[in-house]
């Protein structure tokens, strides 16, 4: 950075144009010298001869007095009479123009001898020059001496200054390598403080729901203590009924549903994530064209209500069945519609052709075969003609989640294969019937037919969706 900003000066190269720039004004001045007197010269040599042009032309150009000795000789020798005659009638034929040729004459002498002059004036200017350039010669000889000692001066400092610029480089090397193996230290530590983070965050998570989980259990089961405690109070002294019996063994069934909502939590995804998936739906419902009063939607196992929260935000009528409580407590925290039922019983206590969509998702694969087949049974009976129904379910044909992912819930029963939903919706009533899969195109997502994947290839069972839907219709 340091030699980037302080350019080395070269100054042997600045002296060799000083001395090349004094040669040439000497060869210059010689030069000129030389023309000088050439043209000097030359210029008396025309003036002397123009003078002496002058002068023959002043001599003739006077009044004529004797007759030429050219033309004493036949045919024109003439008496001396007639001679003297024809010299004054001349003379006065050609008196204007002596007179322009005198003042010719004399204005050319004038001419002349302003020459002479200016020929004087330039010699005098000459020689004065040759004074001038002596001197400027003697001075840039001085200059010369001096430029040398200055440049032994320059080299001299620049030696000084190399010498120093080179320690200074060595030290900042020095002060890189040391920077760099800094850097790496505080890297690793930048590293080791995110991967703490990451663990405490982690943590933090790990005990809200912990948190979560107790603090639903516990009321889970202050609730329950307090009905036994009610129904041994009503009991006592006498034993217990077979009433009392059973109202203790509905309520069993309720031990776990903290516990589920903590398992749901942990791996089912987050409710935004859930709440985005679902919107692939809306579309379905729009060209339904239900979700109004008059044909309402009813999600089965509706769980924590993202599904039903997204209708709500979109303007359509629905409500949720479900029996987890602590999921049902969620849901009306948020206002939602929700109703605490087994989903057989409450389909049975619909009339007929009152519902415009049955949806569940994540819910048929918890029931056995012959609960699924009534839930389609009872879905047919209470849909309005053109109703629809979606049912979502993890995808066996991905081989993920076929070999080990759908075990991880412990209260899922079987996988269900595509093939087969499609053919139980048909052969209980429903048309239209089609399991489809779901496929992402420039982040949006879309619902594909399973029977457009032909299995082919092994790839093609791991890059399948890891859910797939039922969609069908009534007629």
């Amino acid at each position: 950075m340091i030699e980037a900003n302080n350019p080395e000066i070269n100054v042997d190269e600045l002296i060799q144009k000083i001395c090349n720039e004094v040669a040439k004004r000497q060869v210059h001045s010689q030069t000129v010298d030389s023309n000088s007197n050439f043209e000097t010269s030359k210029m008396r040599l025309n003036i002397s001869y123009i003078e002496a042009l002058l002068k023959n032309a002043e001599s003739r150009s006077g009044v004529r007095t004797k007759w030429p000795d050219k033309l004493n000789h036949f045919p024109f020798k003439f008496n001396a009479k007639l001679q003297k005659f024809i010299l004054r009638a001349i003379n006065f034929l050609f008196k204007d123009q002596r007179e322009v040729n005198l003042n010719l004459i004399n204005s050319l002498k004038e001419s002349v001898a302003l020459n002479r002059q200016l020929i004087e004036q330039i010699t005098t200017l000459k020689v004065q020059m040759d004074e001038r350039l002596d001197t400027l010669d003697g001075s840039v000889q001085k200059l010369d001496g001096s430029f040398k000692s200055i440049d032994t001066l320059v080299n001299s400092f620049l030696s000084t200054f190399q010498e120093m610029l080179d320690a200074i480089n060595i030290r900042v090397q020095e002060i890189n390598e040391h920077l760099g193996i800094v850097d790496t230290q505080m890297q690793g530590i930048n590293e080791r403080f995110i991967s703490t983070d990451t663990r405490i965050q982690t943590r933090d998570e790990l005990y809200i729901r912990n948190d979560s989980y107790l603090k639903n259990d516990l009321i889970q089961q202050k609730r329950l203590i307090t009905m036994f405690l009610e129904e041994a109070r009503k009991c006592l002294p006498e034993p217990f009924s077979q009433e009392h019996l059973q109202s203790f063994v509905n309520e069993n069934q309720h031990f776990l549903d903290a516990f589920y909502v903590a398992f749901e939590d942990q791996f089912r995804g987050s409710r935004e994530d859930i709440f985005n998936s679902l919107k692939v739906y809306l579309p379905l419902i729009e060209e339904a064209k239900i979700g109004t009063p008059e044909s309402p939607i009813v999600d089965v196992g509706c769980g924590r209500g993202e599904w039903l929260e997204l209708l709500r935000e979109t303007g359509y009528t629905a409500r949720g069945i479900d029996i987890n409580r602590v999921m049902l407590e969620q849901c009306r925290s948020r206002g939602l519609e929700v109703i605490e039922a087994d989903v057989i019983a409450y389909l049975r206590s619909l009339p007929d052709g009152s519902l415009g969509a049955v949806t569940g998702f994540h819910i048929i694969e918890h029931l056995p075969f012959e609960t699924l087949v009534q839930l389609f049974d009872e879905t047919v009976r209470v849909l309005k003609p053109g109703g629809l129904v979606v049912f979502e379910t993890p995808n066996p044909r991905n081989i993920l989640v076929g070999s080990g992912d759908f075990y991880r819930d412990p209260t899922h029963k079987n996988p269900i294969h595509p093939d087969t939903i499609s053919f139980i919706a048909e052969s209980r009533g429903l048309i239209n019937s089609k399991s489809c899969f779901f496929e992402e195109i420039d982040g949006i997502v879309h619902l594909m037919n399973s029977l457009e994947i032909k299995f082919d290839d092994l790839n093609e069972y791991v890059k399948v969706s890891r859910d797939m839907v039922l969609i069908a219709y009534k007629a």
